[in-house]
């Protein structure tokens, strides 16, 4: 019998919470990341005003300094601590898989300066349509629409660009070049980047809409992943007859595997947790793990390096999270974390080698307090214990420790 009969995971995605032990074996725009620190450097430069997590323990994680404008609860609700990353990496899929069980020794590649010749002129060759050679490199997502934007209004040719993570963009206008042909150029060039030197994470079709100086992505993008290479604990709940739920971009982190409802894409922060609430409230979902991902915090604030934004996006999050918990059953435990840091204040446009928080929540808790720093796995391992299924491959449960 299951401790908890249903457990709720939200990855409040790139909130990190410290700069990692290892964080200076990573760089951002040549600035090594041992000094990044997104809530905390939120907190210190704009304020966080972040009351009902708060009050489940987030004050009280352990950090050097404390949060500025987040107090430790003498009595908090809820467990609470931080969590270091093991794989060798500090993007999406990265973390995600890890926080499933899996741990990733080769990291995916990544294009600094832009995909190779071979790898454009095949998806010239496919598409018909030529590639804009100026946008291909790191770029943001806003900023090379805005400035590529007209150019393809009036050639239709491809805006292809990447960024920090190990991914490949394409930007279309879909009045220009319609959704359905967008989404087959992204599927051929996902069957070209399977291998190294070319292995990358995600495809993304990235469609707008919109006149110069006013345009706009919209709510129709696609990702293409490549599949875990090993079973994680989705796996193992699946295989096992349980119920799970991904809300978000989650099917697409591992596309599809171990998940049997998918709850679709997110248009943002708050239709997202509107999507989680309904299948919290679902008849149908009685007993198993839903799995949700929150990318307003990274994509639209991290990436852009807006502390401001980013701190309203974290309010409006908190200031939801009790209708979260409204929809909880009593032998229902929430738990929110993160998947890698975005330090608004740092340098450059990449994630931040952080700890991740993490908070847990049950309205059957009798106790309250820290759980030991440990390892993104553990909330595997965690998962799979209560549900009695064996874990992937690293984690250590602290199921016990959540009474």
């Amino acid at each position: 019998m299951s401790k908890f009969n249903r457990m709720h995971l939200v990855v409040l995605d790139s909130v990190g919470i410290g700069a990692a032990p290892d964080a200076n074996d990573f760089v951002n725009a040549g600035v090594p990341d041992g000094a990044s620190d997104t809530l905390g450097h939120i907190s210190k430069s704009v304020g966080l005003n972040v009351p009902n997590m708060a009050k489940l323990g987030l004050g009280n994680i352990p950090r050097e300094t404390p949060l500025k404008t987040v107090p430790a609860e003498s009595n908090p609700t809820g467990y609470a601590t931080k969590l270091q990353e093991v794989s060798l990496g500090k993007d999406t899929m990265t973390g995600h898989w890890e926080i499933m069980g899996l741990n990733i020794t080769e990291p995916f590649d990544t294009f600094w300066n832009g995909f190779p010749e071979e790898i454009l002129t095949k998806i010239e060759e496919f598409s018909g349509r030529k590639v804009i050679r100026e946008a291909n490199k790191p770029y943001s997502g806003t900023a090379v629409i805005e400035d590529f934007g007209p150019r393809q209004m009036e050639t239709g040719e491809l805006i292809i660009y990447t960024s920090a993570d190990p991914v490949l963009q394409i930007a279309a206008h879909e009045d220009i070049i319609p959704l359905d042909e967008l989404y087959r150029i992204c599927e051929y060039a996902r069957s070209i980047t399977l291998e190294r030197p070319a292995l990358l994470g995600r495809i993304i079709a990235r469609p707008y809409v919109g006149e110069p100086g006013n345009f706009t992505r919209t709510s129709n993008r696609r990702d293409l992943a490549v599949s875990p290479f090993a079973p994680t604990v989705l796996d193992k709940l699946n295989e096992a007859g349980i119920d799970t739920y991904a809300v978000g971009k989650i099917n697409d982190i591992f596309n599809g595997a171990g998940i049997n409802h998918d709850m679709g894409h997110n248009k943002s922060n708050s239709h997202g947790i509107d999507n989680l609430i309904k299948a919290m409230t679902s008849e149908d979902f009685k007993h198993g793990f839903s799995f949700t991902n929150l990318v307003d915090f990274d994509a639209l604030y991290g990436h852009r390096r807006d502390p401001h934004g980013y701190r309203d996006c974290l309010h409006e999050f908190d200031q939801r999270l009790p209708e979260i918990i409204a929809a909880m059953r009593e032998d229902d435990l929430l738990m929110i974390t993160a998947d890698h840091g975005n330090d608004p204040t740092y340098a450059g446009t990449d994630h931040t080698r952080e700890y991740i928080p993490f908070l847990a929540y049950s309205p059957s808790f009798k106790g309250n307090g820290l759980i030991p720093v440990g390892h993104f796995s553990d909330i595997s391992a965690t998962v799979a214990e209560n549900f009695g299924v064996d874990k992937a491959m690293i984690g250590e449960s602290f199921l016990d420790k959540l009474v």
